[in-house]
């Protein structure tokens, strides 16, 4: 029906490559997730348990460290989730458990 434009047959193609298996698809998804699991998942569970037992295990005469960079000696632990820290001869000053960061070596207050 084309008057201008003649008709072309076309011969056939070479036959098209077979798609990889589905599981080599996903295999690189999957090395991406044990990745992430392992370098950056796991890493940050263990530090988190870490800094929980450290919470759970503070005592009276624990030297301590807090986030702002407090330097103290555990005078107290409140039930509700405070200590007292003190951090010079007449100074004590209540802290949230969750403030402290770690727990310093025993005489490290008398070295600064």
């Amino acid at each position: 029906m084309s008057f201008f434009i003649s008709e072309a047959m076309a011969e056939a193609g070479p036959a098209a490559a077979e798609a990889p298996p589905a599981i080599l698809q996903f295999l690189p998804l999957v090395v991406l997730a044990a990745v992430f699991y392992f370098f950056l998942i796991r890493p940050q569970n263990k530090r988190t348990k870490d800094h929980k037992n450290l919470l759970t295990s503070l005592n009276k005469g624990d030297e301590v460290l807090t986030n702002g960079g407090i330097v103290g000696k555990v005078v107290k632990v409140v039930d509700e989730g405070f200590v007292v820290l003190q951090v010079a001869d007449n100074l004590e000053l209540k802290f949230q458990k969750g403030a402290i960061s770690s727990s310093l070596p025993k005489g490290t207050m008398k070295a600064i």
